[in-house]
């Protein structure tokens, strides 16, 4: 792995002329994730992933983006910019990237409310770019079994394993969705799209009181190895689903 930010300049360039980089682009968010985890959460997880990946992969890690979509939070905390502020921020990256040689380039999301604005930018990119430059996007809770949560249980185990920050003794049950229909679960999935705290008030989606650093780091280790190989595959040609 060679991580961009402590590069020197002629180091670099003389790096990108030996070889093929791929580059990684972590994005997180800052907004409220409960009375027990720090507002970095998802910027902290996400670059944590990143770090991992790059290391088996041998990728270029870029400083991760830490201001995501994140206005359904509000009025918890949240600093939040538009989805069109976002996509361009990152096509403008990639193409920056393409000037300086490097071609190939994954986006790490790791916030839910970003997926929309990066839904159509690796085609963007690919217009802007004369097809010269390919741009993978992927969320990281698609490589892992459990459920996705906010502060509940996934969430907090993986910050356990990964941060010291946690506050386990502040830690609250948020909404839970078991037991519900399918029906239930997509109302209450597009409410919280647009208010977060109007389900739950605790800012919590799940319940983290019996997470724990030894299931975040089986967590971690799944999401890490399962999103490794879908890079390879990627980067082999064989798979034509750029979006997860």
């Amino acid at each position: 792995m060679v991580e961009a930010k402590d590069q020197f300049d002629s180091n670099l360039r003389n790096a990108i002329k030996k070889r093929r980089h791929v580059a990684v682009i972590p994005v997180g968010s800052i907004e409220q994730h409960g009375p027990h985890l720090p507002i970095s959460t998802d910027s902290d997880i996400v670059t944590e992933i990143a770090k991992l990946v790059s290391k088996k992969a041998n990728f270029l890690l870029l400083p991760t983006i830490h201001y995501g979509v994140s206005f359904e939070h509000a009025p918890f905390f949240n600093l939040s910019i538009k989805k069109s502020t976002l996509s361009k921020l990152l096509i403008d990256l990639c193409l920056s990237l393409a000037s300086n040689g490097i071609n190939t380039i994954f986006i790490l999301n790791g916030h839910h409310g970003n997926q929309k604005a990066l839904q159509n930018i690796t085609k963007k990119i690919s217009k802007l770019s004369k097809r010269k430059t390919k741009a993978f996007v992927f969320s990281y809770w698609h490589f892992m079994k459990r459920p996705f949560d906010h502060a509940g249980f996934v969430e907090t185990s993986l910050m356990l394993t990964t941060s010291n920050k946690v506050k386990m003794n502040l830690a609250l049950k948020g909404i839970t969705t078991e037991g519900m229909t399918q029906k239930e679960k997509l109302r209450i999935s597009k409410l919280a799209s647009k208010s977060f705290p109007s389900v739950t008030k605790t800012g919590v989606w799940g319940d983290p009181r019996k997470a724990s650093a030894k299931e975040g780091k089986k967590i971690l280790l799944e999401i890490v190895r399962n999103l490794e190989k879908k890079c390879q595959t990627c980067l082999t040609g064989t798979s034509p689903n750029l979006h997860q």
